[in-house]
């Protein structure tokens, strides 16, 4: 990611409408899980560390980020366990977790697979994962040239991908859903080509003065969640996975490695 906009979302992620909301409905989902008294959670790509936050309701956490900025900041926030390095490469030992989170993480990742298998790798059995990703290709605009996507998602290309990692899929959700059509309408009237020269993503292009009023659907969708509603289409795509067990065919590591 572009380390300007990197800094702009790790400076909006308190407040702004959309991380606002997207806590909501990982609250919503991690709420219907049965985790384990002082279960180990990690946040793969873990970005501020405003995440592990609310994580740390649920169990021990631990992070991990590409950017050492973005690491230093968690540490900042007094989450101790928290590292630099790539998802696709976890510095953990085999089954150290009973929970993984990777929240629009894997599509910054060139190689899917290698990566939800890792995460599979370093998750206990019948230990789970919380995903959430872009939904649809055919969004695909300046907003993810910046921020360094290398697709968006629709539910069947994600479980596609889960499932050849050797995750079972318990069930996949969209979500942001009322804002799908004008969203769409902005993007694609804003992007006409990956030839076109990086612009802001949509981050700051929100009108503070609406920002309440746009997280208001999201409070909405988080509530259907927990009644067990799944929404047939939105801008983000979220799916609950679980390791049934077995080998990955990544190499065992039986300790933690150093730190790129």
């Amino acid at each position: 990611m572009d380390p300007t906009e990197q800094q702009t979302q790790i400076a909006l992620d308190e407040n702004h409408w959309w991380y606002r909301g997207r806590r909501r409905y990982i609250r919503a989902a991690l709420d219907g899980l049965e985790l384990r008294p002082a279960a180990r959670i990690l946040d793969a790509g873990c970005g501020s560390g405003r995440t592990l936050d609310d994580l740390a309701g649920y169990g021990q956490v631990s992070g991990i980020d590409l950017s050492e900025f973005a690491a230093a900041a968690a540490r900042a926030r007094g989450h101790a366990d928290v590292h630099v390095g790539r998802v696709e490469a976890l510095p953990w030992a085999d089954a150290s977790f009973d929970l993984v989170t990777a929240l629009d993480v894997v599509e910054h990742t060139p190689d899917d697979r290698a990566t939800l298998t890792e995460m599979r790798r370093v998750t206990r059995p019948r230990g789970h994962a919380l995903i959430t990703v872009p939904a649809y290709q055919r969004l695909f605009s300046a907003h993810d040239v910046v921020n360094h996507h290398y697709r968006r998602y629709s539910r069947g290309l994600l479980t596609a991908a889960a499932q050849e990692a050797g995750w079972t899929v318990d069930w996949t959700a969209y979500f942001n859903s009322i804002l799908l059509a004008p969203a769409a309408v902005v993007r694609m009237a804003r992007y006409r080509g990956s030839d076109q020269p990086k612009r802001r993503s949509d981050f700051e292009i929100t009108p503070r003065a609406i920002s309440a009023l746009l997280e208001l659907p999201m409070w909405a969708e988080a509530a259907l969640l927990r009644l067990g509603v799944r929404l047939p289409a939105g801008l983000s795509l979220l799916a609950l996975l679980t390791n049934p067990g077995g080998a990955t065919d990544t190499p065992a590591r039986d300790s933690l490695e150093p730190t790129p």
